[in-house]
């Protein structure tokens, strides 16, 4: 196999699977994301710096018809890009004033840092700072 692949711009969308868009609703847009898609029963989408996070019913997903099936069992995992270290302490002092629990801070050995919390369906939200994959 190749070393190499056609040209990629990045992860345009990540999606989570949550068992009540009312409530990830609320959540996302109380911590400032704007909202940009809806369909009830179904899913929401926000925009996420210059992606999209998709919020997806985990029922109504696997449900054939338009985009094909899919979904996940138990909590998912996405990272937000932050810019920088000031960023991130902006973002940390956002979640405390949205009442949002931070789970776990850490340190990588790039010097890139991340702060984890859960959204109200339990999957994993990181923020972490660019360069911490060491590009």
């Amino acid at each position: 196999m190749a070393d190499f692949h056609p040209p990629l711009g990045g992860i345009h969308e990540a999606a989570l699977y949550v068992d009540d868009l009312a409530v990830a609703e609320r959540f996302w847009r109380r911590l400032g994301l704007q909202l940009i898609g809806k369909q009830e029963g179904r899913h929401v989408f926000f925009r996420a710096g210059s992606d999209l996070l998709l919020l997806f019913d985990a029922r109504a997903a696997l449900q054939p018809g338009g985009v094909p099936p899919h979904g996940a069992d138990g909590p998912g995992h996405v990272a937000l890009d932050v810019p920088d270290h000031e960023s991130l302490q902006r973002w940390r002092a956002h979640l405390e004033l949205a009442g949002v629990e931070v789970e776990h801070e850490q340190g990588w050995p790039s010097g890139g840092e991340s702060v984890y919390f859960r959204d109200p369906a339990g999957n994993s939200v990181e923020l972490i700072t660019r360069g911490s994959w060491g590009f």
